[in-house]
């Protein structure tokens, strides 16, 4: 939990506006604003931190946006910016899974239940990459069916689809 004030801008990418949710901490949230459940992503974090979310600058809202950039240029493949999770132990087990599948590459979402040693979750698995609020960064957009097919992207699988390309042709 944290006492630091959370505040939130507006990122700007190719595949519209994403909102940034930061604090002295780090990344709290980073969702597109056309996000299926997009405020129950917000209210989740306002309540598991006991936080109001106050819009303003910060320091790392422009660093977010700079690496936004940048990965949308092809220039960057691997974010450097701190990252706080609002969820459940085995969520965070499934985010930091997440966190290591190569820039370029997939996987499915049984390989990510056999990585943190859990291979009947399945199901849990894939709700708990539904439930990331740090979209790109922690790269659930890497996870597709067990034979590769574009499976769940909160988002839409347009968006999905953007940035694998993105990946593959750098």
């Amino acid at each position: 939990m944290t006492d630091d004030q959370i505040y939130s801008g507006k990122i700007k990418t190719p595949l519209g506006d994403m909102l940034a949710c930061v604090s002295d901490e780090g990344l709290y949230l980073l969702e597109f604003t056309d996000r299926k459940k997009y405020d129950r992503q917000i209210n989740g974090l306002k309540k598991y931190f006991n936080s109001e979310i106050a819009e303003g600058e910060h320091f790392f809202i422009t660093k977010v946006q700079n690496q936004m950039n940048e990965y949308f240029s092809g220039k960057l493949k691997v974010f450097k910016i701190p990252l706080i999770f609002s969820g459940t132990d085995f969520q965070k087990k499934v985010w930091n899974a997440l966190s290591e599948i190569p820039y370029g590459k997939t996987v499915s979402y049984s390989d990510i239940a056999k990585r943190i040693k859990n291979p009947k979750a399945v199901r849990a698995v894939a709700n708990a990459v539904a439930a990331n609020k740090i979209a790109i960064i922690i790269p659930c957009h890497r996870v597709t069916g067990k034979n590769g097919t574009l499976t769940g992207y909160a988002s839409g699988l347009d968006k999905k689809k953007f940035l694998l390309d993105i990946e593959k042709n750098v």
